[in-house]
């Protein structure tokens, strides 16, 4: 697969990244770790996880792939801050991102990954009540012993981004980013530019909306979305009455549904890198298809006819977690 470059200083990744949550959360399905270890296997080579993704599991999988394969051959993406109870719920409290937690949670990620450094390290939110400047600082300490090699952020806006920069080169940000969430356009996008640091665009099939897959009351038990607003009522049905006129679009280039929306947020920069998430090799396969897939100014003009800027309906997550991003302010 080709490359890109994520900004002035970070390092060379897929064209394309494999976002690893659903293996092990979130989206109800049953693990198969033994199909998710094949996917692992199957070409991208950045890979992103959490180190609560399924407390622990995720990362434990990615670990098995990392001893299974050539180090240097891998960039593992890894954010650290949620905190998860026994029974997976999530715990009702700040992202844990203080100076000393960001050490502690780094030597938990080294032995599940089964490495002995992190390419790219990353809060996962912000904690208003934690100096941004704390968190870069102590992750910058782990820079200089080799435990990490860049330093991400995560859903932060443009002064937060700013303000990190200042303590330490930011390789790039991971945000939202798709036909139905360009929030980032306005500042955040052309900021990050300015300092400097690239993008990895998660959620670029809107969490399976814009895969031409989805239909109606689909979400089952344990899977988020069943709160996110996008997901919901009337939202909901307009949303696919967009991925609809999306599908008229995609059928004329000769491509599917969801191999047009990854391919549109690649088209935005050569700074920015699509992050995908499939739990099965045929999953992976289709979306890999957007990697060769070039959209002339014409396919995009018409794709943005058909989702035009600003249609979707209802937020991108519920209200909770909306009021507590930065990059939401």
């Amino acid at each position: 697969m080709n490359t890109r470059k994520l900004g002035h200083s970070g390092p060379q990744v897929s064209k394309i990244g494999l976002g690893a949550v659903a293996m092990s959360d979130l989206y109800g399905h049953a693990r198969d770790d033994a199909e998710s270890l094949a996917t692992l296997h199957a070409g991208i080579t950045l890979i992103d996880t959490g180190d609560f993704y399924g407390s622990g599991h995720n990362e434990m999988l990615i670990g098995t792939v990392i001893g299974q394969r050539r180090r240097d051959e891998l960039t593992i993406s890894v954010k650290f801050g949620s905190r998860r109870d026994p029974s997976g719920g999530w715990q009702p409290v700040g992202v844990d991102i203080g100076a000393v937690a960001v050490k502690d949670r780094l030597a938990y990620t080294l032995q599940r990954l089964r490495t002995d450094y992190v390419d790219i390290y990353r809060p996962t939110r912000l904690n208003p009540d934690i100096p941004i400047e704390e968190t870069v600082g102590a992750v910058a300490e782990l820079v200089q012993a080799g435990f990490v090699r860049f330093i991400g952020l995560s859903e932060v806006g443009a002064e937060t981004l700013r303000r990190a920069a200042a303590v330490h080169p930011i390789s790039d940000l991971q945000i939202e980013y798709s036909l139905l969430s360009r929030g980032i356009e306005d500042e955040i996008l052309p900021t990050a530019r300015e300092l400097g640091m690239g993008i990895t665009a998660y959620g670029v099939l809107s969490r399976g909306l814009l895969s031409g897959h989805w239909r109606s009351r689909q979400t089952t038990l344990g899977d988020f979305r069943a709160a996110v607003p996008r997901f919901q009522g009337e939202n909901l049905e307009q949303n696919l009455a967009l991925v609809d006129a999306l599908t008229k679009v995609a059928e004329g280039i000769g491509a599917s549904t969801a191999q047009v929306a990854v391919a549109w947020v690649a088209s935005r920069g050569d700074d920015i890198v699509p992050l995908i998430g499939p739990r099965q090799r045929q999953q992976l396969t289709e979306l890999l298809g957007a990697a060769d897939l070039v959209l002339t100014d014409q396919n995009l003009a018409d794709i943005e006819q058909a989702v035009p800027l600003g249609a979707a309906a209802g937020d991108r997550y519920p209200p909770q977690q909306m009021s507590g991003l930065d990059s939401e302010r």
